[in-house]
């Protein structure tokens, strides 16, 4: 199988560089990651790619069994690795991918050296002693209403999931990336993100490690970046002044700024 088509993977910036691999998140494609680039293209070999089912991937490639736990995911992650033979690369990975990125990590120890999690969520759903934003019925109405009707859900939850309600055009172009991905493919995936539970995971995590939360997030409250980060040995948590789920998009100077400080840092 041809791994750099089955997830349209391109490749940008430095050949001589230190790789970054850039990880969109549910519903989202590499484009999201479109002001982030230009802030790394120069020190950096970057890495982006679609997750099969989103953006401009093979779709003939989705196996609804595979891509049931995030672990088919971080096999694609891996995969990509060996295909461009990246090693110690960064991985920076926004929502769902922060902990696809975790598990690539612990897979292929070789492949990544570091890890960057922008507004990440090892559980969404609350459960004793832990805050996860959403209670058990929260999270199976979501899926049920995404489930019956799923543009419909794009278009009232991607101004939720933007948050900026002073940037509409923000929620617009989530809503249109969402609605550009194929629905069953999409349900597949949001059982998976949303039902997850990575806690246990974090912990396995040895690779230096940088959290980013927001000061406003509806998906992913600032509780759950300060467990991230308890849960990391010797991770560094940065409160972005940003509001909403996707501050690559919305607050890009910031996010730009914490990434290269972190990287500009790494050994």
């Amino acid at each position: 199988m041809d791994i750099r088509r089955r997830n349209n993977v391109t490749v940008a910036g430095n050949p001589q560089g230190r790789p970054v691999v850039l990880a969109h998140g549910f519903g989202c494609d590499q484009n999201m990651w479109r002001l982030t680039l230009p802030a790394l293209v120069e020190d950096h070999r970057v890495v982006l790619f679609d997750y099969v089912g989103s953006g401009r991937s093979d779709p003939a490639a989705f196996d609804p069994q595979r891509y049931a736990s995030l672990d088919g995911y971080a096999r694609d992650v891996v995969e990509i690795c060996e295909a461009l033979d990246l090693r110690d690369a960064v991985f920076v990975g926004h929502s769902v991918s922060a902990m696809i990125g975790v598990l690539a990590a612990d897979a292929a120890a070789e492949r990544i050296g570091a890890l960057v999690m922008v507004a990440p969520s090892p559980r969404y759903i609350d459960d004793e002693g832990y805050r996860g934003g959403f209670s058990a019925q929260d999270i199976d109405e979501l899926l049920d209403a995404l489930e019956s009707n799923y543009l419909g859900w794009s278009a009232v939850m991607a101004p939720v999931i933007m948050g900026n309600a002073d940037q509409p055009e923000l929620g617009e172009e989530l809503k249109n990336s969402f609605c550009a991905t194929d629905p069953d493919m999409a349900r597949v995936f949001a059982r998976t993100t949303f039902l997850s539970d990575s806690r246990a995971d974090l912990e396995r995590v040895r690779v230096p490690t940088l959290v980013l939360d927001c000061t406003d997030d509806a998906i992913a409250p600032r509780e759950v970046g300060a467990f991230v980060h308890r849960s990391i040995p010797g991770s560094v948590l940065v409160t972005l002044d940003a509001t909403g789920h996707c501050p690559h998009m919305s607050a890009p100077e910031a996010t730009n700024e914490a990434i290269t400080r972190f990287l500009a840092d790494l050994p």
